[in-house]
């Protein structure tokens, strides 16, 4: 009677040895985990400006695979496009558009800036009379607050930016004439990181996934830009606003950020009449011109294209735009939704991470491998 009470004494000994073990062990993954968070923050808040170039590359490496396979295909005869010429002519477009555009916004800040300086005095005084409708101790705040306020150091920074535009236009270039040099082995190499063809050819489909979503996210949402940046010109011109160009281009690359762009651009529409004409009434009719314009093609066109494709929580990209604009500033909000699609189409395949993929996901339904597999079925 004694052994058996001293075996049940041991048992649970050793049974609460193994809940401790177990439970240090998950304390110590979970410290792992915070100290990686932790050093992976670190390490994309100090090399920020590479890692963001090198996503921009991959974005725009990725938005062109389909059409030089697309190329490639094409025959005239017997003869066929080879794959390499085709991806030639293909880095070649996208390094003479990143310049075009690299060009196009430097000139435009300097618009700006100019602006600035010419319409400085116009800012203040507009400021100040908008201040005077709430009474005049916030007139004399305002008045106050605006005699601190220094335009030289915003001007070198702006300079200082434009800089950045074209030095991250190179490293952008490189990157993508890199990746297109890359291709051809990508599958061979997916087999000997794996050392499993299927595994590999898991892997391949979940990137050709990824490709897939975002390429359509751009692609659409390039399109209701370009409408919306030429309508919101077409209406300033026509009220006769100095600042036609660069606020059409300001609209166009603020509507790629979800929600928080849209509402940006449609205030600095309503503040450019303000300055400029001086009447707040005025100002409310811009306002509520473009917020239409903004409303009609963002909520009626914008989800007509779009459909499902995407199928993200808009909590989450709210959250995603935070997190990203906090690490990568304002670059990291227009890069915030093509992240998001990448980790819940990779958290979706991953056992471990599924549930942060039902999160995201805007019905809690994100992919699985048959859909993988029908979406390849489909395109084969």
């Amino acid at each position: 009677m004694g052994c058996g009470v001293a075996d049940g004494a041991e048992r649970d000994i050793a049974q609460a040895q193994q809940v401790q073990s177990v439970r240090r062990q998950a304390a110590q993954t979970w410290f792992l985990g915070i100290i990686a968070f932790a050093v992976v923050l670190f390490l994309l808040v100090q090399a920020k400006f590479i890692l963001i170039s090198l996503v921009i590359a991959i974005i725009l490496f990725s938005l062109t695979v389909d059409a030089i396979n697309w190329v490639a295909g094409v025959q005239f005869g017997r003869l066929r496009i080879p794959l390499s010429l085709a991806a030639i002519v293909a880095f070649s477009m996208i390094a003479a558009g990143l310049f075009v555009i690299a060009a196009l916004v430097v000139s435009q800040a300097n618009t700006v800036v100019m602006s600035v300086i010419v319409y400085a005095d116009q800012v203040q005084r507009a400021v100040i009379d908008l201040a005077g409708i709430f009474g005049p101790e916030a007139q004399a705040a305002a008045r106050g607050m605006l005699r601190q306020v220094e335009i030289a150091p915003w001007l070198r920074g702006a300079a200082g930016q434009a800089g950045q535009v074209v030095s991250a236009t190179i490293l952008i270039t490189l990157f993508v004439g890199f990746l297109f040099a890359e291709r051809i082995r990508f599958s061979t190499k997916l087999v000997n990181l794996f050392g499993d063809a299927d595994r590999a050819a898991r892997a391949e489909r979940i990137v050709g996934s990824i490709i897939h979503r975002i390429n359509r996210y751009l692609l659409v949402k390039t399109l209701v830009s370009v409408v919306t940046a030429l309508l919101v010109w077409a209406v300033a011109r026509f009220f006769g606003l100095e600042l036609a160009g660069p606020l059409a281009i300001l609209t166009f690359v603020l509507n790629y950020i979800p929600n928080v762009g849209s509402i940006a651009a449609t205030v600095i529409g309503a503040l450019i009449a303000f300055v400029q004409f001086g009447d707040p009434w005025f100002a409310l009719g811009i306002l509520g011109i473009i917020t239409a314009i903004q409303f009609t093609v963002g909520q009626v066109i914008d989800p007509l294209l779009l459909g499902r494709a995407l199928r993200l929580s808009s909590f989450g990209i709210i959250v995603s735009l935070a997190f990203w604009a906090a690490v990568w500033g304002v670059a990291g909000m227009f890069l915030a939704v093509p992240i998001m699609v990448a980790i819940m189409i990779v958290s979706s395949h991953i056992p471990a991470l599924r549930p942060m993929a039902v999160i995201l996901s805007r019905e809690g339904l994100p992919d699985t491998d048959l859909d993988l597999a029908g979406r390849v079925s489909r395109k084969g």
